[in-house]
């Protein structure tokens, strides 16, 4: 029968039950004896015919706090002790009446009765109050893990309340774990000891994968004599004895046909009843009732495993969904944006090198001049490309050095002087200017894409205008033009990837963006500890504003 290979873990040893029954027994004889003698000698009897209802009150008060065998005792001996000591002829069994024949019969008819009735409510009060303890224990469980958001704290909070529930029933440290990403098995909460301090061995760490991989309880036997101050000094037994002072037993956490982690109990006192397979739990004891208690408080860690285990895979799946739409975008985007300077190169190459057409100079020149400036767009996109990239990795990292910033905003408008032909440049830049700690080259970037989106959407005889001050420890730059604004519905998405402002109006000439210029300048600038924003100014127009972090130089030093 399977019902016979149930080990020892839950309820009372039968050392300690063997004692409590003695007791019972003990409490229940001396009891009905102190009551006889109190009628005998005060001659209660026949004088109160119905005064065998003091062993009554003694029955009913056994069942109630003791239970039906203390009960059932006292009862026993109430019988016989009344029968001998007070029911004429006395010191003997025999009875001389009928009535009294039928008063016995029916005193120990109403004792059984009696006392099984009492133990039945004191049975029913025990479970209910022990389901609300457990309901309770469950409840602050699940409220306990709701309010931590990581995995291995709430798994410590599991071990804790596994080895505080359970410490009466032999219970001595509870340990939780999980496979990695690679499916090893690893150590991830204790609750006695701390994960560096507990070394499992290697038996141990195999064992617990095939209890990962087959589903089923594995128990561990210590070496009698070990002592319990070095508890995890264990080794599996295959033939032989089992120690019944102390073992650690491998228990797998299902949750449905799945195992997601191995949990590690220490064991004392090995005489607890449990079963070893769920599938024997018997409903119908109170025992195996608190198994059940046991078995929910694993589907309890086993649900929490999983719902961390689905959002890592939900996040996972999101990243990979938006990883894909990001490179859908880009190739979508950048497809055209990279042939078109290709084309206009080869296109003027192509010129250069007709052998029937005899160019003069000057056509030459306008030919490399065009090469050189689709060279240098195609240069800046695939730079926009690849700053992002490090953006979106999280390895783009500012080399700052002390630089004058309005030397900086001047580089900028020299190597951009062609694309700023026919456009008046207003500068606002004060004389003290404080040097900045900056990253030239990205900085450098920042301008050159701010400057190129006022271009583009700006007609090309319009000003722009240029702004550096000094606002609450910080430089700030304004870069303004007399376009026809942004949208207030776009203000806060210009800066997104790929984002284009809807029904924006360009200049003929001018080439729509891939949307990753402004989303680059953001980095750029808090990769600085800066901020930057859009707006539209009052009298026309749009201004992109930034700043930077003003820092003395003793400071930084």
């Amino acid at each position: 029968m399977k019902k016979l290979e149930y080990v020892l873990f839950l309820g009372m040893t039968d050392e300690k039950r063997s004692q409590r029954y003695i007791l019972d027994a003990l409490i229940g004889l001396l009891l009905a004896i102190i009551v006889t003698v109190l009628i005998y000698i005060a001659r209660l009897y026949p004088l109160i015919p119905n005064i065998s209802f003091l062993y009554l009150l003694v029955v009913l008060g056994l069942a109630t706090v003791r239970g039906l065998y203390a009960a059932v005792i006292a009862s026993l001996v109430s019988f016989i002790s009344f029968d001998f000591f007070l029911v004429p002829p006395v010191f003997t069994f025999s009875v001389s009446k009928y009535e009294e024949w039928l008063a016995l019969f029916i005193f120990l008819v109403t004792a059984f009765i009696t006392g099984q009735l009492a133990s039945a409510l004191r049975q029913r009060a025990e479970q209910a109050l022990m389901r609300e303890r457990e309901s309770r224990a469950l409840y602050d469980l699940v409220n306990a893990t709701t309010n931590e958001t990581h995995l291995d704290q709430q798994l410590d909070i599991v071990a804790h309340a596994i080895l505080n529930n359970f410490a009466t029933s032999g219970v001595r440290d509870c340990a939780l774990l999980l496979p990695d990403e690679h499916g090893r098995i690893t150590l991830r909460a204790s609750a006695v000891r701390s994960k560096d301090a507990l070394a499992l061995s290697s038996d141990e760490l195999r064992t617990a994968e095939s209890v990962l991989r087959n589903g089923r309880i594995v128990d561990f036997h210590g070496e009698p004599g070990s002592d319990l101050k070095s508890p995890y000094r264990l080794s599996r037994v295959v033939n032989g004895e089992k120690h019944k002072q102390r073992y650690t037993r491998l228990v797998p956490l299902h949750q449905g046909q799945r195992v997601v982690g191995v949990l590690r109990l220490l064991m004392a006192d090995g005489g607890r009843r449990f079963p070893i397979e769920r599938a024997l739990i018997d409903e119908s004891t109170d025992l195996n009732h608190q198994a059940t208690f046991f078995w929910t408080f694993l589907d309890q860690a086993a649900a929490m495993i999983e719902r961390a285990n689905l959002q890592r895979e939900a996040l996972q799946i999101e990243l990979l969904q938006r990883t894909d739409v990001l490179r859908s975008a880009l190739l979508s985007s950048v497809s055209h944006d990279l042939r078109t300077p290709l084309s206009s190169i080869k296109a003027a190459a192509s010129s250069l090198l007709q052998e029937d057409v005899d160019w003069d100079e000057e056509a030459r020149k306008s030919f490399a001049v065009a090469i050189e400036r689709e060279a240098d767009r195609l240069n800046r996109l695939v730079g926009n490309i690849l700053d992002m990239s490090r953006i979106e990795g999280g390895a783009l990292k500012a080399e700052k050095e002390w630089y004058p910033l309005d030397e900086l905003i001047h580089d900028v408008l020299g190597h951009m002087k062609d694309v700023l032909q026919g456009r008046d440049i207003v500068l606002q830049i004060p004389d003290d200017l404080p040097p900045v700690q900056l990253d030239y080259l990205q900085i450098d970037q920042v301008l050159t894409n701010l400057i190129e989106n006022a271009i583009r959407y700006t007609m090309p005889n319009s000003p722009l205008e240029i702004t550096v001050e000094v606002v609450d420890h910080q430089i700030m730059v304004s870069i303004a033009d007399h376009g026809t604004g942004i949208p207030p519905y776009d203000l806060e998405r210009i800066f997104d990837k790929f984002y284009r402002v809807s029904g924006a109006k360009r200049k003929a000439t001018s080439v729509m963006g891939t949307g990753l210029g402004l989303a680059v300048c953001r980095g750029l600038i808090e990769a600085h500890g800066g901020h930057i924003w859009a707006a539209n100014r009052p009298e026309g127009g749009a201004i992109f504003r930034f700043t930077l972090p003003l820092e003395k130089i003793k400071d930084a030093l």
